[in-house]
């Protein structure tokens, strides 16, 4: 397992090792000891979520202002923009966002720490996005901040229109959202 930092404190884009053969490949994705060793923290999983998404579907940018979640996530068919913000006041990238394109191809996967927003774009026809969650998901603590903020002008590499749920249309100003003390 290899992690590279990324320009957000904490959150590091992972490459594992990839066997590949005759017959297709082999990667162990996930080893709870290597994971901790690595980011010098103890991180326990207890949801794991997939969403099936159609090409031009954009979803977040989502947190929990209680019991903030920590999101290990990955495409595991398709590619998608997948798009972070560091929302913790403590941290020296608060309001910085960090942005990088996950395949099934690349097989690359991103550790988002608790206390960022996470959101993604599909670019391909479909994507299929697994994510493994520190927290379980509470539906009275979920916050959604606009995808299309102008203070945060993230780079979506947007083509036409994006579809997005009512929940995401309903997205608040990242000057107006919530942080973390």
């Amino acid at each position: 397992m290899y992690m590279e930092k990324t320009s957000i404190f904490g959150a590091f884009l992972i490459k594992n090792k990839i066997f590949n053969d005759n017959r297709g490949f082999f990667s162990e994705v996930w080893n709870q000891n290597n994971f901790n060793k690595k980011l010098n923290e103890k991180i326990k999983f207890v949801q794991e979520n997939w969403s099936h998404s159609k090409k031009n579907v954009l979803r977040g940018l989502h947190y929990q202002i209680k019991k903030p979640q920590g999101k290990l996530v990955k495409v595991t068919n398709g590619v998608v923009y997948d798009v972070i913000i560091d929302l913790r006041k403590f941290s020296p990238t608060f309001k910085k966002w960090y942005g990088v394109e996950l395949s099934s191809n690349n097989k690359k996967l991103l550790w988002v720490p608790a206390g960022c927003a996470h959101g993604f774009y599909v670019l391909s026809t479909t994507a299929d996005f697994v994510y493994k969650t520190t927290q379980y998901w509470y539906p009275e603590y979920e916050r959604c901040i606009i995808w299309n903020d102008k203070d945060l002008s993230i780079d979506w590499n947007i083509e036409g229109k994006p579809i997005l749920s009512q929940n995401d249309l309903n997205g608040i100003q990242f000057k107006n959202a919530e942080y973390f003390k």
